[in-house]
């Protein structure tokens, strides 16, 4: 999908931050404890903050998603099979529902909303659809990680609804450059894809 980039009404768009938060990024959340750590993902926050700022100052949202895990009976978070098999460090308090490891980065902040999420794509089981009508939102700018996982779910979930969407091919990162290449491209049938020059050009244009 290739069509000029264009921000006409900056109200109605937000930049939504998909899961970038203290358990999955900082080095002391859950996941640099459990030792799932990469530099790739690491350098997302640097390369988001001016973006975000820049959509602050022309009326713009930023909106975050955040990734929960629900405390269960005795407070054991209620994990999924999948992701107990492919993440066996995560425990009690990791991503808990108000927690400093389920929030978003202090370096991205502030943010205009926040939605929390049980899965992959941040519309299933959420409210996230809810609010960005309420708010008025039609067009999505979507950064984060990872490509290949909550990026991409959430992306085709927003096609589905009829939500206008652009990825930020250097705002999404997987654990390694390959995978977020390969998901980059598996997903330009059904968003648009740019830089973060190219939009920020197109932000500060508008």
């Amino acid at each position: 999908m290739s069509k000029p980039l264009r921000f006409p009404d900056p109200a109605s768009t937000a930049l939504l931050l998909v899961d970038m938060q203290n358990d999955f990024i900082h080095p002391k959340g859950a996941y640099a404890r459990g030792g799932a750590k990469s530099d790739l993902i690491a350098a997302l926050p640097t390369r988001l903050a001016p973006l975000a700022d820049a959509v602050r100052a022309k009326g713009g949202w930023v909106v975050a998603t955040q990734f929960t895990l629900v405390p269960g009976k005795g407070g054991a978070p209620l994990i999924s099979p999948h992701l107990k098999e492919l993440r066996p460090f995560l425990d009690t308090g990791d991503f808990a529902p108000g927690s400093w490891g389920q929030d978003v980065l202090d370096q991205l902040k502030p943010v205009d909303m926040k939605s929390e999420k049980v899965a992959f794509s941040a519309f299933y089981m959420s409210r996230l659809e809810w609010i960005l009508k309420k708010a008025g939102i039609t067009r999505l700018i979507v950064g984060g990680i990872v490509t290949n996982g909550g990026v991409a779910s959430t992306v085709r979930d927003a096609h589905v609804r009829d939500i206008d969407t652009v990825v930020l091919e250097d705002g999404c990162a997987a654990f390694t450059e390959q995978i977020h290449t390969t998901a980059i491209d598996a997903l330009r049938p059904v968003s648009s894809v740019a830089s973060i020059a190219e939009v920020t050009a197109a932000w500060e244009a508008a």
